[in-house]
């Protein structure tokens, strides 16, 4: 579903400052009594269309612009045909199902799975937008079962960012690999959040945290207790490798990127204040509140946001891109 870990954003270039600090800065400033409730619909669909980009036009254009090379690749290491059924795991908003869909062509299928009954109807809307709705399936199902899905009955399986919400990753594996068809391909998309996660010592991003330390690390906590802390930190590279293999994957090629350096642009303090790093986290306004008292965190954001405003963040990232056949 959707591209880094509890400080981290899925959907995001990796190379964009580290949102746990970010957004935990970013929270206290123009409009912090203007974030958008989440009460009417559940958390997925409210973080893909409004939370991962805090409401900002310009940023959400940055996400899909990042996004579409990744689409892009995940499709190609598919090797779809014409004709061909597509599952696409972890839908979110169809970034990957519909542009399977231009490839399959008309005698082709794509299957959406979700966990969220309002992004299925999200995906269903779209479909009939678009009058491709009678070549779309929609299924609600975890990653781990798949149950609706018939053995060996699609010819591709693909994923973004979504292994990283699963607990239990190698059910999830067989899953992909039982609904395959034998020669059936498995595409993912995967960040490496561990490679993510700053030194020993160190704050996100790089910056020196000393004068608000305890405040910052009060701050971190909020995120570090989340259960998406565990699920996008259980895995690196070399374990995802070996659990594809595990459940039967024969033939797999993995294309590991790692960069370290600095960001690409400076952080804009209000839209980190009203955005989230991931569905399941809270802004950072939210967590600085949960986190601090009032006068804790007037403290916290007179130190953090001139600091964050100062210049781009340092980044570790780390992506992975897998092509499997049964």
């Amino acid at each position: 579903m959707a591209d880094t870990v509890a400080a981290g954003n899925p959907d995001g270039d990796p190379r964009d400052p580290p949102p746990i600090v970010a957004t935990a800065a970013n929270q206290y400033g123009s409009g912090v009594n203007t974030i958008r409730p989440v009460a009417l619909r559940d958390r997925w669909v409210e973080w893909l269309l409004h939370r991962r980009h805090g409401g900002d036009a310009e940023q959400l254009r940055r996400t899909l612009e990042f996004l579409g090379p990744i689409r892009d690749r995940v499709i190609a290491n598919a090797r779809l045909s014409p004709g061909d059924v597509v599952l696409d795991v972890g839908a979110g908003d169809g970034l990957i199902g519909f542009a399977a869909l231009e490839v399959v062509g008309p005698t082709g299928r794509v299957i959406f799975d979700e966990i969220s009954e309002d992004l299925l109807a999200h995906l269903r809307q779209l479909a009939a937008s678009a009058g491709v709705l009678e070549r779309c399936d929609f299924v609600l199902t975890p990653a781990e079962d798949l149950v609706p899905i018939a053995d060996a009955s699609v010819d591709a399986v693909t994923l973004r960012s979504v292994l990283i919400y699963v607990e239990r990753k190698s059910a999830a594996l067989q899953s992909f690999y039982r609904v395959l068809r034998s020669g059936g391909r498995l595409s993912i998309f995967e960040p490496i959040n561990r490679f993510g996660q700053p030194r020993q010592g160190e704050a996100f991003g790089g910056y020196d945290v000393a004068p608000v330390k305890e405040l910052y690390d009060r701050v971190q906590a909020v995120y570090e207790t989340l259960p998406t802390q565990r699920t996008m930190l259980d895995f690196d590279e070399r374990t995802l490798l070996e659990m594809i293999e595990g459940v039967g994957f024969t033939s797999i090629k993995m294309s590991y990127e790692a960069e370290i350096g600095f960001g690409k642009e400076i952080p804009s303090w209000d839209r980190m204040m009203r955005s989230s790093p991931n569905p399941l986290a809270p802004t950072g306004a939210e967590a600085i509140a949960q986190a601090l008292t009032p006068q804790e965190a007037e403290r916290y954001v007179s130190h953090m946001r001139p600091l964050l405003e100062s210049g781009p963040p340092r980044i570790r990232s780390g992506m992975v891109y897998v092509f499997a056949t049964k």
